[in-house]
């Protein structure tokens, strides 16, 4: 998301804005440092289930070193999101009723190998259920992988368990959820095209292609999958989702489409042709720059919706102080204008900086890392705000990094306008004095499931707050010495 063109120069003392916070939840802490929010946290059977706006959830007890209750803010970012069918229930638990096999196949916070090759062994010479069983013992795997945050290993899990028991409908939704999670919308309808096959009536199948389509941005497509889904099974999630489908199904009724090498457009009337040609040429441009700073390159095109002012708040209803938003989509008002400004050509390089960051970080780039490189990559710099940030820090008023790393929506205006200060700040150091391939490196990290303070110590040997001690001086040093 992206503050209005309007920058507002904050006032002293901003920071106490933030004494209001929103609703508080249950944290689940991980040994590898990773934080997981969530509404509800109970334990059952050696495995801690949590639940969340997205779904019900379950982990093993060996990967949690503990809870925090009353602590966590929800992750409103991911509300209505997409989620796994539920580890405790559904057909892949058919293979392993009394969960034998998933307990011996990953005990003692790792996997047993040893064990799963024996079963491997089993099913190639036929053995009655080593099949299932070497299927079984895969998935186990493929849910302490994602467990760890690691999805590229447990997608890589959950594709053996399919070679062994390949008609096993939550096999190939998980398999599917886990390309959504890669933003690789394509193979996820391929895996959950063939679960509907086995499990014509299943509710996860459809909620989980909902979002495929969305996120492909063929929003009726996405309405027809979750009404679906619905008809199968009450789910306030997808309703909610289906609901924003709507509005944007009814608002885009009439829109023109058009698309490029990485982009699919729709706009409305009021912008014209030449608008939006010019639009797709400088996100292309755009996309090449952040492709080369990032070293990365999302899969699939990425959507974007050109709005009337009106239409942007109608539909997103975003806070007053977003100037454009990104949730899956670009969403960008444009109206008024027949060319592209330097002001608008840098609102898209932002936006599109988000779309990058989620797809490479798998969706767990802390907010302040996110906002903080868009800002730096469309060209902003700490300057104007460098004394008062110095200023907060030296009065012991700067607000902790750790305490930005969730979702910005509740924000008001200058508490938003320091959030966006303080982050670009932090990241213009990091870039600055270790430059964009330890940043890379970061994120990379985060993507494999280390929490944002454990990245940062395994890339640049500190802490929050060294990183922090650091971007003052840097503000000190470059802007006032």
């Amino acid at each position: 998301m992206r503050r209005a063109a309007s920058r507002l120069l904050f006032l002293f003392p901003w920071v106490l804005l933030f004494a209001a916070g929103p609703l508080i939840a249950d944290t689940i802490v991980l040994k590898n440092g990773r934080r997981i929010w969530a509404t509800r946290v109970f334990e059952k059977d050696g495995k801690i289930g949590y639940e969340t706006a997205t779904g019900s959830f379950s982990l093993s007890a060996v990967l949690v070193d503990h809870i925090d209750r009353g602590t966590g803010e929800p992750d409103s970012e991911f509300s209505a999101s997409i989620a796994p069918p539920s580890t405790e229930a559904g057909p892949a638990r058919e293979l392993d009723p009394a969960g034998e096999i998933s307990r011996r196949a990953v005990h003692d916070g790792a996997i047993d190998r040893e064990y799963i090759a024996i079963l491997e062994i089993d099913a190639r010479q036929g053995k009655p259920e080593s099949g299932d069983a070497a299927a079984m013992a895969h998935h186990a795997a493929a849910q302490f992988e994602l467990g760890r945050g690691d999805i590229e290993k447990a997608l890589g899990e959950e594709k053996a368990a399919l070679i062994y028991a390949p008609e096993q409908p939550g096999l190939l939704m998980t398999a599917g959820y886990l390309h959504l999670r890669l933003s690789e919308y394509k193979q996820a309808l391929n895996y959950l095209e063939k679960a509907r096959l086995l499990a014509p009536h299943s509710p996860d199948v459809a909620k989980l292609a909902g979002w495929a389509y969305y996120r492909s941005n063929k929003i009726e497509d996405a309405v027809r999958e979750w009404k679906r889904s619905l008809a199968l099974r009450a789910d306030p999630d997808v309703q909610a989702a289906l609901d924003k489908a709507l509005r944007d199904k009814q608002e885009e009724a009439n829109y023109a489409e058009n698309e490029s090498a990485h982009f699919t457009l729709k706009y409305s009337g009021e912008a014209a042709p030449e608008l939006a040609r010019a639009v797709l040429r400088t996100l292309e441009g755009h996309f090449s720059s952040v492709e080369a700073a990032l070293n990365y390159t999302p899969p699939d095109r990425i959507g974007v919706v050109l709005y009337t002012q009106q239409a942007f708040g109608d539909i997103t209803r975003a806070p007053g102080w977003a100037g454009a938003l990104n949730d899956g989509r670009l969403r960008i008002p444009v109206q008024g204008l027949s060319s592209v400004s330097p002001e608008l050509s840098r609102v898209l390089k932002h936006e599109l900086t988000h779309s990058f960051l989620t797809q490479t970080s798998r969706g767990l780039c802390p907010v302040w890392l996110n906002e903080g490189l868009a800002q730096y990559l469309e060209g902003a710099r700490s300057g104007m705000e460098a004394a008062a940030l110095i200023r907060a820090y030296e009065e012991k008023q700067a607000k902790p990094l750790n305490s930005l790393e969730g979702s910005w929506m509740n924000l008001q205006g200058e508490e938003a306008n320091y959030a966006y200060a303080w982050s670009l700040a932090n990241v213009e150091y990091l870039v600055q004095t270790d430059g964009m391939a330890d940043v890379v490196r970061i994120l990379d990290r985060i993507a494999a499931g280390r929490s944002t303070e454990h990245a940062l110590r395994d890339v640049l040997r500190g802490d929050y707050g060294d990183v922090t001690a650091g971007a003052v001086a840097y503000l000190r040093q470059t802007y006032a010495p």
